[in-house]
């Protein structure tokens, strides 16, 4: 018996070992397979070059035909990936410094036109009209259809003083309107801050920059002094926000958090894999937040947005933001040039992506023009023949009207019905936290 199951044992072990050679050998060809292509469409590439170099009815630099091939390439990725020639490179470090001379406007490509995903607060785009979603249809007289994001910048950028013509196309255009606007050198001032009213403070954040977190520190330590304490409630606009540095959203998240996931990203390499967290110390007050967006919040300031929704500690009214969830990372080249590469995506602390999809508002509140009118004269009880007069209070005195409250914002504020929305829910639920003390 043990003799008979010898050989049966020695062929099976012979048969695995066989199927082992064979699935070795199998995978090792589909790799060597799969390096023949590769080597195949290089080779195609190289041929291209060779025969551009060769036939080409002028002589062509070869670092203009390289630079071209590599913009080419990285332009087929998705609308944020680019490369960067010396000269762009050097600009694109001078944008988080927050001073750069231009436009003022974030730009960003959209079934493949040029469109603005915000103008800066303050800025000459601003200025002019240009809009969130405005669809940029010549500069200079050359169409921007095909386009590279950078190729539109290093147009746009120029001397302070000098003019440029862009032609927008917008919704409620029948044609393209041609837009004139002289460059200036952008300051971007990335926090501005003032009281609503007493207690009720606001802070704009227009771009996360090197410097975010530490503004913001300062601003709301200004807001306390000018409220004399603690603040009842925080209008936190993100409006027109194009995002900015990953590092300082993180940091303004946890301005505000005291624990929980702020964001996590996604991505093939083991660097990209990364994860937030809030920190206890430095945390602001408990006070109520509202987050102001729209369709020109994106990047950063929608992490700022989705880590404090998720977390329960900020509603957020307005309309859908833009829905960049993708992570760009600059990546230095031998020769001065820049990658401009997507290497993951971002996720809100309850797993959602938002890349094309953007943060849903808690409360929807559209945009509307506020003009003020007039109240009509109606007659009043004190207007009628022979009407009752007031009582005399218990002191013998006559009861004194009572005086209305001063109304204490600018013409600026009143304009803006999101903001009087936010403010008006900020003061309601003080209302309500009263009415709740007296209950108990």
């Amino acid at each position: 018996m043990q003799n008979s199951k010898r050989p049966t044992a020695l062929a099976l072990m012979l048969l695995l070992v066989l199927c082992g050679w064979l699935a070795t050998s199998l995978a090792d060809r589909t790799a060597v397979a799969k390096e023949v292509d590769n080597y195949q469409e290089l080779q195609l590439f190289t041929d291209v070059l060779s025969i551009i170099r060769r036939s080409y009815v002028e002589e062509v630099d070869m670092k203009e035909l390289v630079y071209g091939a590599v913009n080419g390439m990285l332009a087929s990725l998705d609308p944020h990936s680019s490369f960067m020639p010396p000269d762009v490179y050097k600009e694109l470090k001078v944008d988080t410094s927050g001073e750069f001379g231009g436009l003022g406007i974030e730009v960003t490509i959209r079934d493949g036109i040029l469109t603005v995903v915000s103008p800066i607060e303050g800025t000459p785009a601003d200025r002019v009209g240009l809009q969130a979603g405005d669809m940029i249809v010549k500069i200079e007289g050359r169409f921007t259809k095909d386009m590279s994001i950078m190729e539109a910048v290093k147009l746009m950028r120029g001397r302070k003083g000098t003019k440029i013509k862009i032609s927008v196309m917008r919704e409620s255009f029948t044609k393209p309107t041609e837009f004139e606007i002289v460059r200036e050198i952008i300051k971007v001032k990335s926090v501005k801050a003032r009281t609503l009213e007493d207690k009720f403070g606001y802070v704009r954040i227009a771009q996360f920059q090197e410097r975010t977190q530490d503004d913001l520190s300062k601003a709301l330590a200004d807001l306390k002094v000018q409220n004399k304490g603690d603040l009842d409630g925080l209008v936190l606009d993100l409006r027109n926000n194009p995002g900015g540095l990953l590092d300082q959203a993180v940091k303004v998240s946890d301005t505000f958090l005291g624990h929980g996931l702020i964001v996590y990203t996604e991505g093939r390499e083991e660097g990209s894999q990364m994860r937030f967290s809030a920190h206890g110390p430095g945390t602001e007050p408990d006070y109520p937040i509202v987050i102001l967006i729209n369709g020109g919040s994106a990047s950063a300031s929608e992490i700022v947005a989705g880590a404090l929704q998720d977390n329960s500690r900020a509603v957020i009214l307005g309309t859908q933001s833009f829905g960049k969830g993708s992570v760009q990372t600059i990546i230095p080249m031998n020769d001065d040039t820049g990658l401009r590469l997507t290497t993951a995506r971002y996720f809100t602390p309850n797993g959602t992506s938002i890349q094309a999809k953007g943060i849903t508002p808690d409360i929807l509140v559209k945009p509307v023009e506020i003009k003020e009118v007039d109240e009509f004269s109606a007659l009043r009880e004190k207007d009628l023949i022979n009407h009752i007069n007031s009582p005399e209070s218990n002191s013998g005195v006559p009861a004194q009207e009572p005086k209305p409250l001063k109304f204490t914002l600018d013409s600026k504020t009143r304009q803006d019905y999101q903001l009087l929305r936010a403010l008006d829910l900020l003061k309601g639920w003080q209302i309500l936290k009263g009415l709740n003390g007296k209950a108990a």
